[in-house]
């Protein structure tokens, strides 16, 4: 695809990477250099071959300590970025899952990757694309996924060299809860069959390719406290076996995947995280309203959070519900937070420290009542931004927080060089090491995220200062915009665009959307 422009049709399976790969256009502007390709000033023994611990994190808003935010307790990320290097503007390609997961680990942009939904397999649109631990595995390298890394039920068995690990059991743990579930689950299974059907099957590998959208949901409360060890939920069982895979393979390298649910919905960790706050205390969002002279077609009806049985079908939330909601996302957080402490003291125990490169990440924000929200699915700032913190063994700046602008399809690149890995041609990210070198340089003049309504399609661009989105429909026709000033407005309460004023601005940051994100780089 050349720049980041508007598809012909939200749904084509036109696109292709520009001629030449990145590498290509990284040359023109003069990023790639004879004295920068080898990353000489980044770590010591740069021709170590470095494992690589990478820590995903569902809807994991940037509200860390290490990110400046105080209210809630995150002292084992804190621990890994004050040892490595905290990204503090990153931005995810499009707010949920699959297309944010899929864009993340094939480098590729959602207008390249071509999927936009939660239904479709990444082979179904790139083929034999090499995904980023394929990468990784066609090196040398042992590759395993645990939890959630690809979207749920859409796993890439050709990225791994083992097959992919989910935890059992269910998300809930008190026993009227199960129960409950239990039996609505039977009741809709006996009356609609499966809730999911394959449409298409990889005729080589039996992957789903395609699926139907859920025909139902079973879902219990959008929150719960059971008073349980942290190994009787999901996210404690993935740690347990991360474990028992860093002490298997300590002695050869590995790129080992931990994919964390939490905090995703429903809100459930075990009872002492809830205990760490006081639900009266918690503070709620600063501007609960849509922005004002917001287009319609930019906000949602947070449709995924009102599935859950104590949550109303309509209208605002009650300020109780809403405080018992952040509540429980500080809860969630916390214990995923004590889960990541466990993995970086496995790594000290193990002596895996000094030759483990460790990222996490979060695939996308979530709203928390900011902007009249809840959950993903949006362009907004609280949306698309979330953490990225990379440990780099013998790194001479670790502990520096970065402000440059950067995006999650950086990330490929990006372990490809610390690895000393050949980067592949057409990836569409830009590798940090040059930023880990000289965290102040100047870097990439915006960053870029896209969200689907239909067949209309926004665009939206983070400057430095400004953050941009163009609605527009399948011939370029643009229905609607948005300009928000950070500088002012960092909650961006109110859309600009209209204001006489800042014509010539919205006519500037127009041409920039469109010319793309390669005009963009450095």
């Amino acid at each position: 695809m050349k720049g980041h422009t508007a598809p012909q049709d939200c749904n084509s399976s036109q696109g292709s990477s520009p001629a030449g790969g990145l590498w290509v256009t990284l040359a023109l502007f003069g990023v790639i250099t004879a004295s920068n390709w080898g990353f000489p000033h980044v770590i010591e023994g740069a021709s170590k071959k470095f494992n690589v611990l990478m820590i995903c994190v569902d809807d994991l808003r940037p509200e860390l300590g290490c990110y400046g935010v105080s209210t809630i307790k995150t002292p084992h990320i804190d621990r890994l970025a004050a040892s490595g290097f905290t990204f503090l503007r990153a931005y995810c390609q499009q707010a949920v899952c699959n297309p944010s997961r899929v864009s993340l680990l094939f480098g590729l942009r959602p207008d390249t990757t071509r999927i936009y939904d939660l239904q479709t397999h990444p082979r179904k649109t790139l083929g034999d694309r090499v995904s980023l631990p394929q990468h990784f595995k066609s090196h040398g390298y042992t590759t395993m996924a645990l939890g959630k890394v690809y979207h749920g039920g859409l796993d890439d068995p050709l990225s791994w060299s083992v097959p992919h690990w989910s935890p059992p059991g269910p998300g809930y743990a008190k026993p009227e809860t199960l129960a409950r579930v239990a039996e609505e689950a039977a009741r809709l299974r006996k009356e609609q069959g499966p809730a999911v059907e394959v449409l298409e099957r990889d005729p080589k590998t039996g992957v789903p390719l395609r699926v139907t959208p859920p025909r139902y949901r079973v879902r219990g409360p959008a929150w719960e406290d059971p008073d349980v060890p942290e190994e009787a939920l999901p996210d404690g069982k993935t740690t347990q076996e991360a474990i028992s895979r860093m002490e298997k393979y300590r002695n050869q390298a590995f790129f080992l995947a931990v994919g964390y649910l939490k905090p995703h919905l429903p809100f459930v960790a075990p009872k002492r995280y809830f205990d760490l706050y006081d639900r009266n205390q918690v503070p709620l969002a600063p501007w609960p309203h849509p922005p004002r002279d917001c287009p319609e077609i930019a906000l949602h009806n947070w449709g995924e959070l009102r599935a859950y049985e104590d949550i109303t079908g309509t209208g605002p939330l009650p300020e109780d519900m809403a405080r018992q909601l952040v509540w429980a996302y500080y809860a969630a957080t916390t214990y995923i937070d004590a889960q990541v402490g466990k993995l970086l003291d496995a790594l000290d125990r193990l002596a895996l420290t000094d030759k483990t490169i460790v990222v996490l990440w979060g695939d996308h924000g979530w709203h928390l009542g900011d902007n009249g929200l809840w959950c993903k699915h949006s362009n907004f700032e609280r949306a698309t931004r979330s953490p990225l913190i990379f440990r780099v063994p013998g790194a001479a700046k670790a502990g520096a927080k970065v402000d440059a602008l950067v995006e999650f399809v950086d990330i490929y690149p990006t372990l490809c060089q610390l690895c000393d890995l050949p980067i592949p041609e057409g990836l569409e990210g830009l590798s940090l090491v040059p930023l880990m070198e000289q965290p102040q340089q100047p870097w990439k003049k915006a960053a870029f995220s896209q969200y689907p309504r239909g067949k209309v399609m926004g665009y939206s661009m983070r400057t430095d200062r400004y953050r941009y989105t163009e609605w527009q429909s399948p011939d370029g026709t643009v229905v609607a915009r948005e300009l928000y000033d950070h500088q002012s407005d960092p909650w961006e309460s109110q859309n600009l665009v209209n204001r006489p004023e800042v014509r010539q601005l919205v006519e500037k940051l127009s041409q920039q959307l469109r010319a793309g994100w390669q005009s963009a780089l450095p």
